[in-house]
């Protein structure tokens, strides 16, 4: 895939996260003891042989850099391709929202001059392995303008309410992207993903930028979809769609069951990250751990069961861990009880501190935060 540019955009939706992302971005969000949700998208992007990678940052780009760098762990530190950061640019001479259309537009020169002739578009926050080789050569063998990605997925709890819902007629053809509003329990879900020509990408950028009719990609498409050949492809994997508390905590834990756990880290090609030396994880006499992912570098006391553990974490003796997620260098003191909830990193839980979320609403623990008895 030399001749394809990887083009990751942030989607504006921190607020969503409570105050987990308060100094990060959503993509730079914790996940699996000790990944971010973006090493997900950039190492299934090197893992099909894309060697060129613009990421949208947004705002809040310190946690980016120190996490992303220069593309070392991914092996993007090279001198004319490779990763590339492109935080939001403000111009009094543009008055649009910062929709994906005005990031792209802020960076249309590189986009003109990069030598790849085609674009794969997604979003750091959709985590899917999904065999982009595969679909680029069908996207070529058929000549499309646009191939969209999407998954037939069964949503019987209306977990995927307000997600992209794709229309595709009987002979499996693109006829409309709208909104899930949960009325059926197995629709199509638009997974954010997709390849496009970079001419194609390139007109539709200029156009909603002069016409004013959209700040949005997706819709710009929709706006020219009579005049473009889009196509669709089914993936079968597993999906998940991180854009609010719930969805990032229930991906988590989904993480506990094996076959999950298997396809996200192992499945065509493991998952890369930047290196940090951890010496292997204690657990002490009195520990029991039971359906949990505790990464290195912990000292375990106190029980845990179906929980996310980060590196370093500390749990006390008699202390109890259940259902929640434990980042980086928490620490939860002896006799404590954490149920439901995320602790984000160097932040302390007292002695015989009961702390409780819901399965839905897991409670939050801001970064540094201490909880104390009194």
């Amino acid at each position: 895939m030399d001749n394809c540019l990887g083009v990751l955009i942030n989607k504006n939706i921190d607020r969503n996260f409570s105050s987990l992302c308060k100094s990060r971005p959503s993509y730079m969000l914790p996940y699996g003891g000790k990944y971010r949700l973006v090493d997900i998208a950039v190492s299934n992007l090197v893992n099909n042989g894309i060697k060129t990678i613009a990421l949208y940052t947004g705002d809040k780009v310190r946690s980016t850099m120190d996490h992303l760098g220069d593309g070392k762990p991914w092996e993007l530190n090279r001198r004319f391709t490779g990763l590339f950061l492109f935080p939001p640019v403000y111009e009094d001479g543009y008055g649009g929202n910062l929709g994906d259309i005005h990031q792209l537009y802020s960076t249309e020169q590189f986009l003109k001059y990069t030598k790849e002739e085609y674009v794969f578009i997604g979003h750091p926050n959709i985590l899917a392995k999904v065999h982009l080789n595969e679909v680029f050569k069908e996207f070529i063998d058929s000549g499309a303008d646009i191939t969209m990605i999407y998954k037939e997925q069964i949503d019987p709890k209306g977990d995927y309410v307000n997600c992209d819902k794709i229309h595709i007629n009987s002979q499996g053809k693109f006829k409309n992207i709208g909104l899930n509003l949960g009325v059926e329990k197995k629709f199509n879900l638009y997974m954010g993903m997709c390849f496009i020509k970079k001419d194609v990408l390139l007109a539709l950028i200029e156009q909603s930028v002069e016409t004013g009719d959209t700040n949005s990609l997706k819709e710009a498409i929709l706006i020219n979809k009579n005049k473009l050949k889009i196509n669709t492809y089914e993936f079968k994997g597993h999906v998940e769609i991180i854009n609010n508390l719930s969805s990032y905590y229930e991906a988590n834990l989904n993480l506990l069951d094996p076959e999950i756990y298997k396809e996200i880290f192992f499945k065509q090609g493991i998952i890369y990250t930047k290196p940090k030396d951890e010496p292997p994880t204690i657990y002490m006499d009195s520990s029991k751990v039971q359906n949990s992912v505790i990464a290195n570098g912990c000292v375990i006391e106190g029980v845990v069961e179906n929980s996310i553990i980060f590196r370093g974490v500390k749990i006390g003796k008699n202390a109890i861990v259940k259902n929640s997620i434990l980042m980086q260098k928490s620490e939860i003191a002896d006799h404590a009880v954490v149920v439901n909830s995320i602790i984000d990193k160097y932040s302390y839980i007292d002695k015989e501190v009961m702390i409780a979320g819901s399965p839905y609403i897991p409670y939050v623990v801001q970064k540094r935060g201490r909880i104390r008895k009194d």
